[in-house]
């Protein structure tokens, strides 16, 4: 049975994997790699036949982590019936948050919500209980939040169904947003297939100014 929980356990297991894939990267490719080559390609499902050209080849990914929010949730759940498999293949949680509309305040608009969406918060319920899911409900917190503060660490790969998924790498986590047919097949234990990135250099020169934060610079790199 999958555990749902990231444990100490389960980051050395990761680790271990990650070691054992790159070390036959490195033999292969013959060259220093980036942060995030050591964890895409530590990754790998075969890394002794993938090929690996940035910008043309598919890397076939394990990841450690899938995350659902509520509403490709239902969908994502629906898909993975079809599969007949029994249990998640990985770790995998639900995160009931997109389904609640600010619309006046908290209390009474998670009131609203539990009201209007009973039935998919109980389908959503069941179904991860039936197929090992992790389930966070209505009120429990934003999806990429949570992951962050308790399932994120450094170099686990993390795919989800929400755009800001990528919020787990500010603890070192390659964490990327997918659609619903990615994070199922993943689910059911098929890697996920992915261009492998071009890599960008980016030089910083001078000094940052007084009230300058780290979003500043991306903001400014980004052209914004």
């Amino acid at each position: 049975m999958v555990s749902i929980e990231s444990t100490p356990e389960m980051a050395a297991k990761v680790y271990e994997t990650i070691e054992a894939n790159l070390e036959v990267v490195r033999r292969r490719l013959g060259k220093p790699l980036t942060l995030a080559d050591k964890i895409m390609l530590g990754h790998l499902d075969n890394p002794e036949t993938q090929e690996m050209v940035p910008g043309e080849s598919y890397l076939f990914l394990r990841p450690d982590r899938v995350i659902l929010q509520d509403v490709l949730g239902q969908t994502g759940m629906l898909q993975f019936m079809q599969t007949k498999k029994d249990r998640v293949a990985v770790p995998t949680t639900i995160h009931c948050d997109h389904l609640i509309q600010a619309r006046v305040e908290g209390v009474s608009d998670l009131k609203e919500s539990l009201e209007e969406n009973s039935e998919v918060y109980d389908f959503l319920r069941s179904a991860a209980a039936k197929f090992g899911a992790g389930f966070w409900g209505p009120g429990a917190g934003i999806i990429h939040q949570v992951a962050l503060e308790n399932y994120a660490f450094p170099g686990q790969l993390m795919i989800g169904t929400d755009s800001h998924t990528p919020n787990a790498g500010g603890l070192g986590a390659c964490s990327v947003g997918v659609g619903g047919a990615d994070a199922v097949e993943t689910m059911a234990g098929l890697p996920w297939e992915v261009l492998y990135p071009r890599h960008i250099a980016v030089y910083l020169t001078g000094e940052l100014g007084g009230w300058t934060a780290p979003k500043d610079v991306i903001l400014y790199v980004a052209g914004a």
